[in-house]
């Protein structure tokens, strides 16, 4: 598959998750094979109004390529500003959201709420289109609810306007992450389809991975199955190539990364926003760990990066041995 400039056989994706794919996490992904990077999905109207941190959000290293930058919005004049302000930092390409399912998102007419109006879709897509030299792909679902199946229709709009690729979260808006993703709409949609396809939705094993190739897709993509587990890319890779099922690393391999993710986040934002920022990795890292719940919940009442790193250190050094890490009325 074609994605700029690159040509990767059967990419593996990192999902574009709002406080989640931020630079940190996207070269931590990167180091255990990951593909393909989407940076955290960027309001449009945020950009056009130079807000700091959304502009932040569109920063990358070259290590991270290929990468696309993610944008949000449904004026077609600010999304067409926005994508030139996002084309200035050098991304491979722009992504647009049409999938979000969020209501205060939804309810402004962006993300998913493109679905519902698909004249003011095909505007924002022919807007940046037609306004970037970059590569220009977008992320949607199936469709407004069970009634309304879009998903066609959008595929018509982006091959008409020349939109490089299409990824799709396999449920409906109205879904949103309940249910199970349907695959089955996989070979449907591939057959209809000129321009390649990434599956998303309920991909959270190498198994998974496989099945949805062996169903039409041309790329995959992973989102919450990665966060606090970003070793699911290199064993993803490894069954693919090898049919060999790796097993996860050790639980002192876990926090070995954890630690080292939790340094580099910590040095990206500071301790007073990283600390808390980090609270969601922990339940991934810590998986499979004895007491976890207890650990998770010490951790969070720390607002000093060294405390915490002190204590995730001690539990690694004695991971062997649970109890003795674990703070109880006779030895606290």
């Amino acid at each position: 598959m074609k994605i700029g400039k690159y040509e990767i056989d059967k990419p593996l994706f990192l999902a574009p998750m709002d406080d989640v794919s931020d630079a940190p996490f996207r070269k931590i992904c990167k180091e255990w094979g990951v593909d393909v990077l989407v940076s955290e999905f960027v309001s449009a109207e945020s950009i056009i109004r130079n807000v700091q941190r959304s502009l932040q959000k569109m920063q990358f290293s070259d290590m991270e390529r290929p990468i696309g930058v993610q944008l949000y919005g449904s004026s077609e004049l600010s999304m067409t500003n926005a994508s030139k302000t996002a084309e200035s930092f050098d991304p491979d390409f722009i992504d647009i959201n049409a999938g979000c399912w969020v209501r205060k998102i939804v309810n402004r007419g962006d993300g998913a709420g493109l679905l519902k109006d698909l004249n003011k879709l095909e505007q924002v897509l022919s807007g940046v289109k037609s306004n970037t030299k970059l590569p220009v792909s977008v992320k949607t679902r199936l469709g407004w609810d069970k009634n309304h199946i879009t998903i066609f229709d959008v595929i018509k709009i982006a091959e008409n306007i020349g939109i490089e690729f299409i990824t799709i979260h396999l449920r409906t808006r109205e879904q949103g992450l309940k249910e199970e993703a349907d695959w089955t709409w996989i070979p449907k949609i591939k057959e209809k389809s000129s321009i390649p396809i990434i599956a998303n939705g309920d991909i959270k094993t190498p198994e998974d991975v496989k099945q949805c190739f062996e169903l039409g897709a041309d790329g995959i993509m992973i989102g919450r199955a990665a966060i606090g587990n970003p070793y699911l890319f290199e064993r993803c890779k490894v069954y693919l190539r090898t049919g060999e099922y790796i097993p996860e690393p050790s639980i002192r391999e876990k926090l070995q990364w954890c630690i080292k993710h939790f340094r580099q986040h910590i040095e990206y934002y500071g301790e007073g926003r990283g600390v808390p920022t980090f609270r969601k990795f922990y339940n991934g890292y810590l998986h499979g760990y004895p007491y976890i719940g207890k650990i998770r919940a010490e951790i969070m009442n720390m607002k000093s990066a060294e405390q915490i790193e002190k204590m995730l250190t001690s539990i690694m050094e004695n991971v062997e041995d649970a109890r003795e890490v674990i703070p109880t009325e006779e030895n606290s």
